[in-house]
């Protein structure tokens, strides 16, 4: 007798289980654009953390983003190189001044197609080279300092004009600086900072690493690819310096986000340079050290085009002058505290960019967009 009550009581505790379950069976997301520009194909961050608050049973192997029409958003769960994940991302459009709400609910998800990849790529003389649907860039490795003619330091810029992920037929085809219709790389980089890399400055002149020595993948799309390359030491005026950055490419953006941590003895700033290769005939500039905006559209390169190329950096100290060789944008970096900025490019026959007119107001608004960024609320 006794276990026929436990049993029916337990029985009738079941519904106000299963209902808790339901009701916490879903997170609410509101996203919000309070600028006046509109943010198309945005790739956003929610806390992870945020998301398990209000849905803390969540299944990461089995829910989906909805909008308000029950259309799937697309998204990936950022791990950020940890075991379990930090954010969630989504992309979407939201208009100027107004809202998007979304819902994560229990469900399985459709797959997102893949707008970023990047990889180590052994065969090429230990390259590191990443893409998304706009653009795709690279930077070299140890193997390429075996080859001196051949020798380089800064970014790399590889042109494309289609939305697949290319990097890995051009490697295997060995003619990527041959256009097979979805671009080429043309981007001449030598001993320079290329396509605004970093490096330190001190007495007006420019101490280069070697190429990077260690890499290490943080996610692997399909919005956002983030990695890592770690530099071995090097003499600065006197001072052993090492570098790690941190690059992050998302869908939809001519531009990565990069944080390169120094490290090196004593609490002094260490004088670095933001650069761009200027070529030898004249292109057009953009120097707003105001905005911490750096442009360069870059003079024709016969039937390639025309490549323009950027950096970014929040920094009320800083300063930028033209040399024979470079743009450069002057600021410091302090042991233990990485230097945030952006770099990247555009190429004209994607036929997106086409002017440095079109290129200096993408990087505007992108400017502005780092200033008001769409401001996220769990529910």
């Amino acid at each position: 007798m006794k276990k026929l009550i436990l049993f029916l009581y337990a029985f009738s505790a079941l519904p106000i289980v299963l209902s808790a379950q339901t009701k916490n069976g879903k997170a609410t997301i509101i996203i919000q654009n309070t600028s006046t520009i509109k943010r198309t194909g945005a790739v956003t961050a929610i806390s992870w953390k945020s998301i398990l608050s209000k849905f803390p049973g969540i299944d990461t192997g089995n829910f989906k983003v909805l909008n308000s029409g029950n259309k799937e958003v697309p998204f990936q769960l950022e791990y950020k190189g940890q075991t379990s994940p930090q954010q969630l991302l989504v992309q979407l459009d939201v208009q100027p001044n107004a809202s998007v709400k979304l819902s994560v609910v229990p469900g399985k998800a459709a797959s997102t197609v893949q707008k970023t990849f990047g990889r180590y790529v052994p065969e090429r003389k230990d390259d590191f080279a990443w893409e998304n649907d706009k653009v795709a860039f690279r930077m070299y490795g140890k193997a390429l300092e075996n080859t001196p003619k051949e020798m380089a330091y800064g970014t790399d810029v590889w042109g494309k004009r289609t939305t697949r992920m290319i990097l890995n037929e051009r490697y295997k085809r060995g003619e990527y600086h041959v256009d097979h219709g979805d671009g080429n790389d043309y981007y001449h980089v030598g001993l320079t900072l290329g396509a605004g890399d970093i490096a330190p400055y001190v007495k007006d002149k420019i101490y280069y690493p070697l190429n990077y020595r260690n890499w290490k993948i943080l996610d692997q799309g399909p919005l956002r690819f983030t990695f890592q390359l770690i530099y071995d030491n090097w003499d600065v005026d006197g001072r052993s310096v090492k570098v790690t950055k941190t690059i992050s490419l998302d869908a939809g953006s001519h531009l990565n986000r990069i944080e390169a941590g120094y490290e090196y003895q004593g609490e002094e700033p260490l004088p670095v340079v933001l650069g761009i290769i200027k070529r030898a005939t004249p292109g057009k500039m953009l120097l707003d050290e105001q905005q911490g905006i750096m442009g360069y559209w870059e003079p024709q390169h016969g039937a390639d085009g025309t490549t323009g190329v950027a950096t970014i950096l929040a920094d009320p100290k800083l300063k930028m002058k033209v040399s024979n060789e470079q743009l450069l944008t002057q600021t410091n970096a302090n042991n233990g505290s990485p230097v945030v900025y952006y770099n990247g490019a555009a190429w004209d026959k994607a036929m997106e960019i086409t002017s440095a007119k079109a290129w200096f107001d993408y990087l505007n608004n992108f400017k502005n967009t780092l200033e008001q960024p769409l401001k996220v609320t769990v529910q």
